[in-house]
């Protein structure tokens, strides 16, 4: 099963763009803190890339801004691509499928693919 949950803030405001098969994307980052401190007893946060589609990614833009607290359930994508020595590279993603607005100026909104 391929199933993520997160709950973090938006590290800026979400844009969306239409790619030429006229679907609408936002690629945004949110920035989820670790439940536990490290040795030097700060909280250290990972920052994780997230792809939103369609209505998803317009509801965000539109409700959303960067600080906003989301909920984003949703699966992991690896993706891999060539550097320019030729080398394989990969990177992981999550692909929206529910996102929850837990602190725009709308209360806790849910929209769904």
């Amino acid at each position: 099963m391929n199933q993520i949950v997160l709950v973090g803030r938006l590290t800026k405001d979400p844009e969306v763009i239409e790619t030429e098969n006229n679907k609408k994307v936002s690629s945004i980052v949110l920035a989820v803190q670790r439940p536990f401190k490290n040795t030097n007893g700060l909280y250290e946060t990972d920052f994780i890339r997230c792809a939103l589609w369609n209505g998803i990614a317009s509801n965000t833009a539109e409700y959303c801004h960067c600080g906003d607290v989301v909920g984003i359930k949703g699966r992991l994508q690896t993706n891999s691509y060539q550097d320019q020595d030729g080398n394989t590279k990969y990177s992981i993603e999550v692909i929206a499928e529910r996102v929850t607005f837990l602190s725009s100026k709308k209360e806790n909104v849910t929209i769904e693919e």
